[in-house]
């Protein structure tokens, strides 16, 4: 039975259609005396239906259950939904949802002087803010190589990070105009996080050279190998950092 006032989550729970038919209906009626509340409760509905709608196609997984606005809304506090809302959506408009084309990009952070800037862009959104849920989880590194391998065949095998605490934990299928990428999450056992990003090659089969670079806390290690670019990002000021760059030969 739902309190009355009733709670935020409450109120989430209202939105998410997760209460009984006897606590909605009572939610109802209380949203019909308290024009205020049923006001921001309409944003919220708006805000979610905005999210399943920019999410859903440019991610292109509209059936996807982890696109589910109840799984968004659990990740993110009353104050700053519409800012990553709005985050949410610049992420896809920069090129991982392959909507906008290659011209918008070469006017953003995706450039040629910003090398793998989608993968430091994905590690703020899913690895840091959690906007989203994992596509897979596992703890096992040969399981998750195994699901790695299922989209790309001919990439090179997940970097072993265990030397500095680290092991692969989820993963998250994205896409470009390229054709699909992925990032995988790698944790230690204090909970910190890194990832590694695969994606195929820019127009012209772009490669990279190896190098790295920062982009305020986030320090990304990159590199080519046939057919895909790589990325490990990195927060630059994990005590671990300099270990993590000399597993990985940087």
């Amino acid at each position: 039975m739902i309190s009355m006032p009733p709670s935020d989550s409450d109120l989430h729970a209202y939105v998410d259609r997760q209460l009984s038919p006897d606590d909605q209906r009572l939610m109802q009626t209380y949203l019909a005396t308290h024009p205020e509340v049923a006001a921001r409760v309409q944003g919220w509905q708006q805000d979610a239906q905005q999210l399943r709608t920019a999410l859903g196609g440019a991610l292109q997984q509209p059936t996807n259950p982890d696109l589910d606005p109840a799984m968004i809304r659990r990740r993110l506090k009353y104050r700053s939904r519409r800012y990553l809302a709005s985050a949410a959506v610049l992420l896809v408009a920069l090129g991982l949802g392959g909507i906008s084309g290659w011209q918008a990009r070469e006017m953003t952070l995706l450039s040629a002087a910003a090398p793998m800037a989608d993968a430091m862009q994905a590690y703020r959104l899913f690895a840091q803010q959690g906007i989203l849920p994992a596509d897979y989880q596992t703890g096992d590194e040969q399981h998750m190589q195994d699901w790695l391998d299922r989209y790309f065949t001919q990439a090179n095998r997940l970097p072993d990070l265990s030397g500095a605490g680290f092991k692969p934990v989820s993963g998250r299928l994205l896409s470009t105009e390229q054709g699909a990428a992925a990032m995988v999450v790698y944790q230690d056992p204090n909970g910190q996080k890194i990832s590694f990003y695969v994606r195929p090659p820019g127009p012209k089969n772009f490669l990279l050279p190896r190098g790295s670079r920062r982009d305020g806390e986030l320090q990304a290690e990159y590199w080519s190998g046939p057919g895909y670019n790589y990325a490990v990002v990195i927060p630059g000021d994990m005590p671990t950092a300099q270990k993590l760059r000399q597993t990985l030969n940087f």
